[in-house]
């Protein structure tokens, strides 16, 4: 019997690799470290437990946040929809709901992201597209119509116009009485990872982190339940950057928001405590849950050793999980099913607090309500049969897992100390670092595709000649020139003095150095829309030019 893995690898597994070769494959990481074929004392010969892991709800948080976890609540369970206009995307969120759904997740289209409205000429074709089209309170009202706004929790991926969507949303449930404390959910509002990788930005970073810094401060005081940012690093992992890249480059925004939050006067204790982040979950499985768990600990040595957090809740990395949209096919696309179901699987072992499972068609279109309840099947059967909510961080403790989570401790740590060294996360975004990386990184990836090296199942490899076709969701084509008819309506009935006054008001406090929120809830109060308040804040700050030295 060996005595030890360098004795056993030298020895029986090189004499069963020369009678029997290994397979081929890379065995290695997202970013080509090395994977070894066992894992053993031998590589966690330092290795502390109380350091490194210690007890779930307590720092540094590998193991979870909550102390219960799953046995206390299971994750909340958040379908990603919208599409068309408000009316059409109100009916869908309440079907999902209907079929067990406990947290809303909205979609917006691209005009509504870049801050025009529905009947500008100069998005014509893109709206109600790729989400739903909102412009105005009565569209927001619309949206959440007779959806208890201080009972589901809601989701926005919305970033440049963040704000304005989040003022329309207090807004809306003001009309409908609820009290502002009570509305909770999150608002992405993420705009530097804009910068790196969407390009759905609108102002100079200095002024879209005033933005973000007034929403801050006012949900600390009017709407503490919700989560002002969710810093996100999926679209970083969908535009093709590595695990250890997306944890590092998120984690480099989280501490350029901190710093210019403090600059602003906000006590990190307070406004790190309704942070979030929001993890890609792709398909080298035991990565992604050692990635969830170095994040967690990550951000705890931060908060607790760069800011003095004395605050154990500011100190934890809660995080919403997407499965993988690059990692879907169009190509037989029944394999979405199983690629999604087991991202899910990682997500849930690496301790998320929410979960989105990507339908089957979503590489070709919106999902069919047919396959957006199958996904979210996906994930009650993964709750409530399989038994991996029972217990809380199952995998610690394995030797490949704790060994995994370290080395890419240790990687992204290295990418934060680079990304330091440059002058933080906006000067690096400055030079161009963060999205030649994620260049790089992609076009490593298709490389391996193409040479084969990397299989994917039904694309380059397993293909089937003849694909059977598939019914996909299509958007009403007519939905532009019906948001057009709903923005000539809206206009009618408003008060224009009332618009023209809170306009003005709002012009004047960004050209200073007032808190925003109220100007914009004001605004949209009276009936503003989307596009007129950015054009405000167009004319008063200027638009954002990329300026990347490749």
């Amino acid at each position: 019997m060996s005595d030890n893995k360098k004795q056993w690898l030298s020895t029986v597994y090189m004499k069963a690799k020369e009678k029997f070769s290994e397979r081929k494959s890379l065995f290695a990481t997202s970013s080509g470290s090395k994977v070894e074929p066992i894992y053993g004392p031998e590589d966690l010969h330092s290795w502390n437990y109380h350091e490194k892991l210690g007890f779930p709800g307590e720092y540094p948080f590998t193991r979870g946040i909550q102390p219960t976890m799953y046995r206390g609540r299971l994750w909340t369970m958040r379908q990603y929809a919208g599409f068309g206009d408000a009316a059409e995307s109100n009916a869908r969120f309440k079907y999902l709901i209907s079929q067990g759904q406990t947290g809303i997740s909205v979609a917006f289209d691209l005009p509504t992201q870049i801050g025009y409205d529905s009947d500008d000429e100069y998005v014509e074709g893109e709206v109600g597209k790729v989400g739903v089209a909102i412009s105005s309170l009565a569209d927001m009202e619309a949206l959440t119509k007779d959806l208890p706004l201080d009972q589901v929790t809601t989701s926005m991926t919305i970033n440049a116009t963040g704000g304005m969507l989040l003022a329309m949303y207090a807004a809306a449930a003001k009309k409908q009485g609820v009290s502002l404390d009570k509305i909770g959910g999150t608002i992405q509002n993420d705009i530097l990872k804009e910068y790196i990788a969407r390009g759905t930005y609108i102002f100079p970073a200095k002024q879209s982190l005033r933005l973000l810094t007034d929403q801050m401060s006012w949900c600390f005081t009017n709407a503490p339940r919700f989560n002002t940012i969710s810093i996100s690093g999926y679209h970083m992992r969908e535009a093709g950057c590595t695990a250890a890249q997306e944890v590092a480059f998120t984690i480099a925004n989280a501490i350029q928001y901190s710093d210019a939050a403090i600059e602003a006067g906000l006590n990190f204790d307070e406004f790190a405590s309704q942070f979030s982040f929001f993890w890609a979950c792709h398909s080298v499985f035991f990565e992604e849950v050692a990635k969830f768990r170095a994040a967690k600990r990550i951000w705890a040595k931060i908060a607790k050793e760069k800011y003095g957090s004395q605050s154990p809740r500011a100190q934890m990395l809660r995080f919403h999980t997407q499965t993988g949209g690059a990692t879907l096919t169009a190509q037989q696309v029944d394999n979405n099913v199983v690629r999604t179901a087991y991202q899910g699987l990682s997500a849930v072992l690496g301790g998320t607090q929410s979960l989105h499972t990507n339908s089957r068609d979503e590489a070709l279109a919106i999902p069919t309500e047919e396959s957006a309840q199958l996904a979210l099947r996906t994930q009650q059967v993964l709750a409530y049969e399989t038994g991996v909510a029972d217990v809380i961080d199952p995998l610690a403790g394995s030797y490949y897992i704790e060994s995994l989570t370290d080395s890419l401790e240790k990687e992204i740590t290295s990418y934060l100390d680079k990304i330091a060294d440059m002058g933080g996360s906006l000067a690096a975004i400055e030079q161009g670092y963060q999205q030649r990386e994620i260049q790089e990184s992609a076009y490593i990836m298709q490389k391996q595709i193409e040479e084969k090296s990397k299989i994917v199942v039904g694309v380059n490899d397993f293909i089937n000649e003849n694909d059977p076709p598939v019914k996909v969701f299509r958007v009403d084509p007519s939905i532009g020139k019906k948001r057009v008819q709903q923005m000539k309506e809206l206009h009618k009935i408003r008060d224009l003095d009332s618009v023209t006054k809170n306009l003005n008001e709002l012009k004047i406090a960004a050209e200073g150095t007032t808190n925003l929120m109220p100007f914009l809830i004001s605004s949209f109060e009276s009936y503003a829309t989307i596009g007129e308040v950015c054009s405000v804040l167009r004319q008063v700050w200027g638009e954002y030019q990329e300026n990347v030295t490749l």
